[in-house]
């Protein structure tokens, strides 16, 4: 019981690494909290420092969600149990202890550690979430039909566990979306500068002009 506790903060203090804090610091002396959404993932890191440090963040989110779910297996815990240390690097990627408790909105982390318990339902919810992207130029509506799609592929694969966790992290991070979802619904959530809905909007634009 002592060495799972020990196991799982590891998970935690894992998944609290602040990855757009320090790439930020150490090599462009930027503070991503204070700059665009001041959120520390990916996205905002991409907006905010560039396409670089932006898919730094990206590999090394995910790969602290990935590194976690792996920690059980390496000492001979399989079955659904991984998931647990998934979460709890999720639960430390949005509230740091490196951070004041303070953190990302969960979905790097997560798609890490789908990842490491099942690399093809990984796959679908990166289809989805590039595709989504595509269409509507939005990351946190790709990122929200992401979780969505996989509570739907894991409950019609009778992965109960996996439902169960994908259901309450999707919940999670519609939460952690909330003014993204408030922006939507209004009309002026940020998009990015790719996408058939943004060359929509900017060829209305030019049209107009």
């Amino acid at each position: 019981m002592i060495k799972i506790i020990v196991l799982l903060l590891i998970a935690y203090l894992l998944g609290s690494i602040p990855s757009g804090v320090w790439v930020g610091k150490t090599f462009f002396h930027v503070d991503i909290r204070r700059h665009g959404s001041k959120n520390i993932g990916t996205t905002n890191t991409y907006r905010v420092l560039g396409p670089v440090a932006g898919t730094i963040v990206l590999f090394m989110d995910v790969g602290k969600g990935y590194l976690a779910t792996l920690i059980p297996m390496c000492v001979g815990i399989h079955s659904w149990y991984p998931l647990i240390f998934g979460v709890a690097a999720v639960l430390g990627h949005t509230f740091s202890i490196f951070d004041h408790f303070h953190g990302g909105k969960a979905v790097a982390t997560s798609a890490g550690m789908l990842l490491a318990y099942n690399p093809g339902f990984f796959l679908i919810a990166v289809i989805v979430l590039v595709s989504c992207i595509t269409i509507t130029s939005m990351v946190s509506l790709g990122s929200i039909i992401s979780f969505i799609m996989i509570v739907f592929v894991s409950l019609f694969t009778h992965d109960i566990a996996l439902t169960i966790i994908a259901l309450g992290l999707t919940f999670f991070t519609i939460y952690r979306h909330r003014k993204n979802i408030i922006k939507i619904l209004h009309g002026n959530e940020n998009l990015v500068p790719f996408g058939l809905y943004y060359w929509y909007l900017k060829y209305v634009k030019k049209s107009i002009k």
